[in-house]
């Protein structure tokens, strides 16, 4: 943490995490504890000797599509107009399913008829794929509609699950880094009360992950499904004592479990792999839906003429 303030001189610690393949400290600052995620800057240490470990150097692509990805760069606007589109992705299945049950009744399961007009051919094609990957894709939107809820779904964590342990803070401010208790000390009680779990990372007070007075230790199970699911351990930043352990809420642990299901995290790349092919079965669902729509209306307009 000292290597990291000399290295960012003038900001402040906003969380720390540990690495789990590689003996790493990520130190992530900011000009103040309650700054947007355009202002952090994250710093990588090895934690055997301290000194800084090089990080990415130049543009970053797939950093560029991640964002892209979670809120064109607008922000929580950008994710909850991604999330809104989400729900359109779910009604759009509903209706399609809707739609591909009695047409199916006259056709064979994974029937193409290729020799028939070229938009029969497309339409058999897209009829296909979107029945193959529907489990799928409704999986992915109804996940990637949570995960557009993230910050609203964190603010109400803060005020809500946290209120009790915030309710004999009134008037404090948050605690300088100079006035902080030992982290050292916080991070060993954490451990020292869940033996069983795995140190993930630390939020610092004033963040979105923690109150203004604590410190928030967050520790995950080891299991392929625990390990997703994070649970706190609040000790007061100022004095150093254990404030409490809290599970955490039932929304909490839905984004927990969304974000891994929405990006394939679970499986390793066997399961990335498959993510990417259905990707591409959905990319052709799309181009094939939208043929079919143009064509339709060509002819429509066409007859109407």
């Amino acid at each position: 943490l000292e290597q990291a303030a000399q290295h960012r001189p003038g900001e402040v610690p906003l969380y720390m995490s540990f690495d789990i393949d590689r003996p790493v400290i990520n130190v992530t600052s900011g000009p103040a504890p309650d700054s947007p995620g355009r202002d952090m800057t994250m710093a990588s240490f090895d934690r055997t000797s301290g000194e800084p470990v090089p990080g990415h150097d130049g543009f970053d692509i797939m950093e560029f599509l991640l964002q892209l990805h979670t809120d064109m760069f607008l922000g929580l606007p950008g994710m909850l107009f991604l999330g809104a589109m989400g729900l359109l992705l779910i009604i759009a299945i509903v209706s399609g399913v809707v739609l591909y049950a009695p047409f199916m009744r006259k056709l064979e399961f994974g029937a193409l008829r290729t020799r028939r007009a070229k938009r029969i051919k497309w339409l058999d094609y897209h009829n296909l794929l979107g029945i193959v990957t529907v489990a799928w894709l409704t999986v992915v939107g109804l996940t990637g509609v949570v995960n557009s809820l993230a910050d609203p779904i964190t603010t109400t964590w803060r005020t809500q699950a946290l209120a009790d342990l915030t309710a004999g803070y009134q008037g404090d401010t948050v605690p300088t880094p100079a006035e902080m208790a030992s982290l050292d000390e916080a991070v060993k009680q954490a451990v020292e009360a869940a033996p069983d779990m795995t140190l993930q990372f630390v939020a610092f007070p004033g963040g979105d992950w923690s109150t203004n007075y604590h410190y928030a230790i967050f520790l995950h199970g080891n299991t392929p499904l625990t390990s997703h699911i994070t649970t706190p351990v609040l000790i007061d930043a100022r004095t150093g004592e254990f404030a409490g352990m809290r599970e955490m809420p039932w929304y909490n642990k839905a984004l927990a479990l969304s974000g891994p299901l929405h990006f394939g995290d679970y499986g390793g790349l066997p399961l990335k792999i498959l993510w990417f092919v259905l990707d591409l079965f959905t990319i052709v669902v799309l181009v094939t839906g939208l043929y079919l729509w143009w064509v339709r209306r060509r002819n429509n307009n066409a007859g109407g003429a």
